[in-house]
């Protein structure tokens, strides 16, 4: 099992793509540790805590002791991955090392070109700024975090530089599509997304891509990782600041498809994902059961949704029919 917990929506930067906007009653609200507790008595072989946010390290360090030590004390196998900017490390790293340096902590940041990733002070993040930040963590912590980059219209066009970026620094990236989630109102195009992995594939990228190096998987319906398994309400949970339940962090952004927390503690199991017949398929004529792009296009449930909520779908499908051929030749090369 893996939990995502987003302990705050609270943020240092001022994102205008942010999917974690009013994912609570109040944005003050924290999640309480004792909810994370009794996660790990229900699910003790959880292997990974991912901590997102608003920003991780918006918490007080003693709040990840405390969980760091619950897990020793314990003896739980669970290993905990922070995706944090970075900023408040590099602006004040001796408040968060302890917690950077125990064993069980690794780090993922995020960076992409364009004018959408904002500071505090509504300036932009730039390169100097990640690779400022990148380096201290090299410095102090001993490894450059890998890092995430989110696409949309307004910097498509610089996508293949987040890579050719990740590649200069040695560390691999991931390029995401955005999601219909708090301020970030219409998604990414997923056929558009699959027409850069192409251009890293082909421009020999690969290796410093995530999502390009998936495309094999995906295509072959191998994946189990977030976000082309079909089933991942089986492995996958989330909790949100206010307490919410989901078995989707993007759903949980969407504050839809909760999951009774006392209940499934208790004992009963939920997959909502898979029992809605809605999000099961972006076409409701069956054509998307016979495509061989079946599993690229209907892997996550939430991309699902959004694509057809925004009216998506047949210009996703037209486009996702001519690049076919050249995912087809990617895999088989």
């Amino acid at each position: 099992m893996e939990l995502i917990i987003k302990p705050t929506e609270k943020c240092n930067f001022k994102c205008t793509f942010c999917s974690s906007t009013s994912i609570a009653d109040d944005a003050t609200d924290e999640l309480g540790l004792e909810h994370i507790y009794t996660f790990l008595r229900r699910f003790p072989d959880t292997n990974t805590i991912v901590v997102n946010g608003g920003d991780p390290l918006m918490m007080k360090p003693s709040y990840y002791t405390k969980l760091l030590d619950h897990l020793d004390e314990h003896d739980y196998p669970t290993t905990v991955a922070f995706t944090t900017n970075l900023w408040p490390f590099y602006m004040k790293p001796d408040k968060w090392i302890d917690i950077f340096l125990h064993p069980r902590i690794g780090i993922t940041t995020s960076f992409h070109y364009g004018e959408s990733r904002l500071k505090g002070d509504y300036s932009v993040f730039t390169e100097e700024d990640f690779w400022a930040a990148s380096d201290k963590m090299l410095e102090l912590v001993g490894y450059r975090p890998g890092f995430i980059s989110v696409i949309d219209e307004h910097n498509a066009d610089r996508a293949l530089d987040n890579v050719r970026l990740a590649k200069k620094m040695g560390v691999e990236c991931k390029l995401n599509y955005t999601m219909a989630s708090g301020i970030a109102g219409r998604p990414y195009q997923l056929s558009k997304m699959y027409s850069i992995y192409l251009d890293v594939y082909e421009a020999g990228l690969t290796e410093w891509e995530f999502n390009t190096k998936q495309m094999v998987v995906r295509l072959r319906n191998e994946s189990l990782m977030c976000p082309q398994n079909r089933a991942c309400d089986s492995t996958i949970r989330a909790l949100q600041p206010s307490g919410d339940y989901y078995s989707c962090g993007a759903m949980g952004d969407d504050r839809e498809y909760a999951i009774d927390f006392e209940r499934e503690m208790a004992g009963e199991f939920f997959t909502p994902l898979q029992e809605d017949p809605d999000i099961q398929t972006m076409r409701t004529d069956g054509e998307c059961y016979s495509c061989p792009m079946f599993q690229i296009c209907n892997g996550c449930k939430k991309t699902v949704k959004d694509t057809k909520r925004h009216n998506m779908v047949e210009t996703h499908c037209t486009l996702m029919k001519q690049l076919a051929p050249r995912i087809i030749d990617a895999n088989n090369g």
